[in-house]
């Protein structure tokens, strides 16, 4: 991978974290639905300096100073790991973009909280746990498709520009 695809990798998993992140704000805009709270993203990640991985509930862990600034960069930071992947298994797509790739690589994406955030958090495995749990993972597979649409449309932006 060289300097220029590393460049290019980080801002297709910028714009399509940026993508998801109007996505969230459009559904608690229009439907009044909430969204990940990010502070508990950086409440998790600080608590692995204590050596502790996964909680019986996130909520009602110890509050940790900076955990608000530490979710949001730890949340863009993920963004960019799973643009890496993306570049990683389709090639260098921000130079042709193709749409199915980039959906299925976000699709693929809800891997992670399905199976390593929510039992984190004390939620189960794929939200088992919770009052809802198919509501819950609906909502995760359309937010991860939206994050497969920033994938395409942020490689579409960049072979445009260029």
């Amino acid at each position: 991978m060289n300097y220029e695809t590393i460049y290019f990798a980080v801002l297709i998993g910028i714009g399509a974290t940026i993508t998801m992140d109007i996505w969230a704000w459009l559904k608690r805009v229009l439907f009044n639905q909430a969204s990940l709270d990010y502070r508990l993203v950086g409440r998790w990640v600080l608590h692995w300096f204590c050596l502790t991985f996964s909680h019986q509930s996130i909520q009602q862990a110890q509050v940790k100073s900076g955990e608000l600034a530490v979710g949001w960069l730890v949340h863009y930071l993920t963004g960019i790991v799973f643009a890496f992947g993306f570049v990683a298994v389709w090639g260098d797509q921000w130079t042709s973009p193709e749409f199915i790739p980039a959906i299925i690589t976000g699709v693929a994406t809800i891997v992670f909280p399905l199976f390593v955030m929510q039992p984190s958090f004390g939620m189960g495995i794929a939200a088992r746990k919770t009052p809802k749990p198919w509501l819950a993972r609906k909502n995760a597979l359309i937010t991860h498709s939206i994050f497969g649409l920033g994938l395409y449309f942020s490689s579409l932006l960049i072979y445009w520009i260029l």
